[in-house]
């Protein structure tokens, strides 16, 4: 009797679940049905494309159909991973994620938290408004600030040092290959920090005012309703951003790299996916540049997954 109501008692959760998504499905069918052309889109753009992985294995040239070309084998990737160059760019683009990551991915946070403190609502609105504008703004035209600005002819920054008496005579920031990492962390952080801070703000929004003012009764400053209130109602949130952006660690694109690199920095700008534009597409060798492609993907969904399975165990927040 003992086994049979242990054994009822278990496969009766998986039927509610079932019966659950099945009556949800049914009450919410208008949302599916308006989620469904977002969902073709993205199999068309995103998952179809895939099969062009198969260049990666062939010596492909134009003109010819994906079946009619030179199968090589792994040739592509034995090339890929016996350049030095590859080894260089894989470094430089691993140390702009993680400056990024540490950087670009807490400062969000605590600024949409000291935001959400900000008495006023009037300045607390245009202190948002003035943060996530730069986020509008191309990249185009952030490089061209950020060279201006450090530019050793009337640069704002080497005119304030100057004026300040730190330096005698103007630097060449854009012409030191080890700053070059800082400088493309600092604009990207001035760039979308702001609009990376939004989706925090909105989930303060969404924490229980009760809490906070249960806090305040029992003498609780504004310093711990931060950290025992705020930070752990977020947490959710920032787990899964987090997973999400350690999954893109070496998918970084190329766009403020190609802006604010030049010749004398090369060596600290180039990053993976120039490697692939300027030694694959650049040079006609579509099939390298494909490997390089599928190399980079299959490292980011490794780096997806692994982070999921870590924060599921440890932390109890993950995306699946």
């Amino acid at each position: 009797m003992k086994t049979v109501t242990a054994t009822r008692s278990e496969s009766r959760p998986a039927a509610m679940r079932k019966k659950s998504f099945w009556t949800i499905f049914k009450e919410q069918k208008t949302l599916y049905a308006m989620s469904l052309p977002f969902i073709v889109v993205v199999f068309i753009f995103n998952y179809l494309p895939v099969w062009g992985w198969l260049m990666a294995f062939q010596n492909y040239r134009p003109g010819k159909g994906i079946f009619e070309q030179q199968w090589v084998g792994l040739d592509h990737f034995v090339a890929l991973f016996t350049d030095e160059k590859f080894y260089l760019v894989l470094r430089n683009t691993l140390a702009m994620s993680l400056m990024g990551l540490v950087v670009g991915f807490t400062v969000p946070i605590a600024f949409a938290v000291l935001l959400n403190e900000l008495r006023g609502s009037a300045f607390r609105r245009t202190v948002q408004t003035v943060s996530y504008l730069p986020h509008f703004v191309s990249w185009v035209v952030v490089a061209g600030i950020v060279s201006k600005m450090l530019s050793v002819d009337g640069g704002a920054v080497n005119q304030l040092l100057m004026a300040l008496g730190i330096i005698d005579q103007p630097i060449q920031f854009m012409a030191r290959g080890s700053w070059f990492w800082y400088i493309v962390t600092g604009s990207d952080l001035w760039k979308e920090m702001g609009w990376n801070a939004i989706i925090y703000l909105a989930a303060i929004a969404g924490i229980d005012q009760e809490q906070f003012d249960a806090a305040k009764v029992d003498g609780a400053s504004r310093l711990q309703q931060i950290w025992h209130i705020t930070l752990p109602s977020i947490a959710p949130t920032i787990a899964i951003l987090l997973i999400m952006s350690i999954g893109h660690l070496i998918s970084i694109g190329f766009e403020k790299q190609f802006l604010l690199g030049n010749p004398l920095v090369v060596d600290y700008s180039e990053v993976l996916d120039l490697y692939a534009l300027n030694f694959g597409l650049g040079m006609g060798r579509f099939s390298f540049g494909t490997a390089i492609g599928m190399f980079n993907s299959i490292v980011s969904i490794i780096l997806l997954l692994a982070a999921n399975g870590l924060f599921k165990k440890f932390t109890k927040h993950s995306m699946m």
